[in-house]
């Protein structure tokens, strides 16, 4: 198939962008890695009639440490620039680990995180990262900014909390803290492809007992899937046997994955499951195969 018809304009400046947007109405895409849009646009699942080319835009770039606690990361970095850049590498371990699980080298060279986090793909990583590490998403619309939590970003199946003509800026991340371990692992048919099952997990190691951990499953549901049970069971504990057990039988609580083409629902539940007991072993330091 080819693309509908269209519309291209490029803005030089942020407020240029706006005005173009408006111009154009409510139906006109932004356009910044494409990755996503571009294969919509080719199987005629979206049909915007203009483009708005944002990609030139100095505002939405940048990496940069704000203060001794946070991270903030411009809408337009590109998900090789995460991977290689020493700020995210030190300071944001999860993120840096799932670059390499995105897709292919070709679409992590333009694909972006603004892109990635605008776009909602449940099977996603950078979302289930976002959340799992408590990022902020800065929302920035033509005449102010605001912030809403990762954990509150994702509405449903490729749907947010961003509003008419607001667009994401930046992303915010707290800086890892003193003994604070992460994982994120996932099962795909093939390298690239999309997951099949996943999950993001963080947690603070006090000796070997788990605190505050976190986990968020993707592949499972209609946006980032927080397994608050499962949590709730393994906090205060070590990573042993009988703990990991106990987390994998809250997970069924937890979880109610759609049947798919990669399988049904209780497959995918069994793919979690297993995860589950691979990500803590490895945040505890464990036989990741015993463990499973």
């Amino acid at each position: 198939m080819k693309a509908p018809p269209l519309s291209y304009v490029r803005a030089a400046t942020l407020s240029e962008a706006f005005q173009l947007w408006r111009d154009a109405g409510p139906d006109a895409r932004l356009l910044a890695g494409g990755q996503s849009l571009l294969a919509t646009l080719a199987f005629r699942l979206s049909d915007p009639g203009t483009l708005v080319d944002i990609v030139r835009l100095h505002e939405l770039r940048g990496i940069s440490q704000v203060g001794g606690t946070t991270i903030r990361v411009g809408a337009l970095a590109t998900h090789a620039e995460l991977g290689r850049h020493d700020l995210i590498r030190r300071h944001l371990p999860l993120i840096a680990e799932a670059v390499p699980l995105i897709a292919h080298a070709a679409v992590r060279n333009r694909g972006t995180i603004g892109g990635s986090l605008a776009f909602a793909d449940p099977a996603a990583e950078l979302p289930a990262c976002c959340v799992a590490l408590d990022a902020m998403i800065v929302a920035r619309n033509a005449a102010d900014e605001r912030r809403i939590p990762a954990a509150q970003f994702f509405t449903g199946l490729y749907a947010t909390a961003l509003r008419p003509y607001e667009l994401i800026a930046a992303v915010e991340f707290p800086i890892a803290k003193p003994g604070e371990r992460t994982a994120v692992l996932e099962l795909a048919r093939r390298s690239g492809d999309y997951a099949m099952a996943g999950v993001a997990a963080k947690t603070r190691l006090a000796g070997a007992t788990l605190i505050e951990p976190q986990l968020v499953f993707f592949g499972v549901g209609d946006r980032p899937v927080v397994a608050e049970r499962a949590m709730a069971t393994i906090s205060g504990q070590q990573a042993l046997p009988a703990t990991i057990a106990a987390a994998q039988a809250a997970l069924a609580a937890d979880l109610d994955p759609p049947a798919d083409r990669h399988g049904s629902g209780r497959t995918k539940r069994h793919f979690a499951r297993v995860l589950l007991a691979r990500a803590l072993a490895r945040l505890a330091g464990l036989d990741e195969a015993r463990a499973a």
